[in-house]
């Protein structure tokens, strides 16, 4: 256990950081897991309105640091790859 009073601040700082972090990434992977679900159902119009809600939260976790933009950028692409498909 730290002894220091800035070393103390910092455990709780991070642990909420991780915290807030956690629950972006877990919105993101939702709305990934409702594109997904509206591709495998052969729903466009679904796919396409989850794509517009999955790339927002995409977007708020890069902007917040969450994922580098390059990632966030890859995983926007292959998404909208995947709903494009659908014919």
């Amino acid at each position: 256990m730290a002894n220091i009073k800035s070393a103390k601040k910092r455990i709780l700082v991070d642990r909420r950081n991780a915290e807030r972090n956690k629950s972006i990434k877990s919105k993101v992977k939702t709305a990934i897991k409702n594109v997904d679900a509206a591709i495998a159902a052969n729903d466009k119009a679904a796919a396409s309105q989850a794509l517009t809600v999955a790339i927002s939260e995409i977007n708020r976790a890069a902007s917040k640091g969450i994922f580098h933009k390059k990632t966030a950028s890859r995983k926007i692409s292959r998404l909208t790859i995947a709903v494009n498909k659908i014919a």
